[in-house]
């Protein structure tokens, strides 16, 4: 393998290997398996988690990194095909990337959703584009439509918590923010959940369905893997018998790249912010996910984050060791 631009590149062969070497790094984090390896890191958007976790875990695995943010420190990058390049942008991404990766034994790469064209988001082009560019293993640090970095260190997170497989309820929220977001994460999370065999409900309010393309793919895969995809509006229907609620927000479809249209539709749903009394028909042991960072009590009230139920500091651990078995897999012969 290498790329890794969605949680599909992965066999469930690979895939399981890939848990079971995040678990065994995670009990012994300090090896030699990427000495003399450098990993280029590419990040077109902010980062806490995926970057720290990302330059940490090749420390730990005897290599190194670089980080270029364009526009802060390095030259902006244009990223459009055939475009007179007059503007603020001074390098192109078919020439950054080929030399970024000459530098590099492997190179991961942040680009987030432009949020102006849906179809355009939901082909996740710029990833693709650029991995196509690159001559070395690839890596999708998050993408206009994936974040599958996220979506590895979740499932050790449900692995870690015996979160069963099948018969396990697992409800994708949607949950008030300021403004609309992407469709990465949740796509990330529904479609990890999917895969792993579990029982999901999306549940959002009239007017936040997901993209037909994004639930199409979490159903095949539910019926592959023997698990279920349902959609609800009911709160209290869909947390019945939930053994996770994983709370996210994003951009409803019909009114994708018009910011303001969509402003007049969340503004009467500031109510979508998890408490912990939304847990009443769940399992008593139902756990909280996020992928972080979170607004408190805009998107999850305090009493649920600091609770016993939350699992989020978990889950950015998990991205570490998620990670670092990643590159091996990528890197090494003992990961093919």
């Amino acid at each position: 393998m290498k790329r890794f631009l969605d949680l599909d590149d992965l066999t469930d062969d690979r895939l399981q290997a890939v848990l079971r070497r995040a678990a065994a790094l995670e009990r012994a984090p300090i090896t030699d398996d990427l000495r003399g390896k450098t990993i280029g890191l590419l990040f077109m958007n902010p980062s806490l988690r995926t970057l720290a976790s990302m330059q940490a875990g090749a420390q730990q695995l005897g290599g190194s990194t670089f980080v270029i943010t364009p526009g802060q420190g390095s030259w902006t990058l244009e990223t459009r095909d055939s475009v007179v390049m007059d503007g603020d942008a001074v390098e192109h991404v078919r020439e950054a990337i080929p030399v970024l990766a000459q530098y590099a034994d492997a190179l991961g790469v942040r680009c987030f959703a432009k949020g102006k064209d849906l179809d355009e988001d939901l082909a996740d082009g710029l990833i693709r584009q650029m991995a196509d560019l690159c001559p070395k293993p690839f890596i999708n640090l998050e993408s206009a439509l994936a974040h599958p970095c996220q979506a590895l260190a979740d499932w050790k997170t449900l692995e870690d918590l015996d979160v069963p497989r099948h018969g396990g309820r697992f409800v994708l929220s949607w949950a008030y923010h300021p403004k609309a977001l992407a469709l990465a994460v949740p796509t990330a999370a529904l479609t990890m959940a999917a895969r792993r065999g579990m029982d999901v409900t999306v549940l959002h309010p009239e007017g936040y369905d997901l993209p037909d393309p994004v639930l199409g793919k979490a159903r095949a895969l539910a019926a592959s893997s023997g698990g279920s995809v349902t959609v609800s509006h009911d709160r209290r229907q869909a947390l019945d018998g939930a053994h996770v609620v994983y709370c996210k927000s994003w951009g409803a479809p019909q009114h994708y790249g018009r910011p303001d249209d969509e402003a007049v539709l969340r503004r009467e749903l500031r109510d979508w912010c998890v408490q912990e009394s939304w847990f009443g028909p769940a399992r008593p042991d139902a756990r909280f996910m996020h992928c972080l960072p979170v607004r408190r009590n805009v998107k999850v009230a305090d009493e649920v984050l600091d609770g016993p139920r939350s699992v989020v500091v978990q889950q950015a651990g998990n991205r570490l060791h998620a990670q670092k078995a990643l590159m091996i897999e990528l890197l090494t012969e003992g990961g093919a």
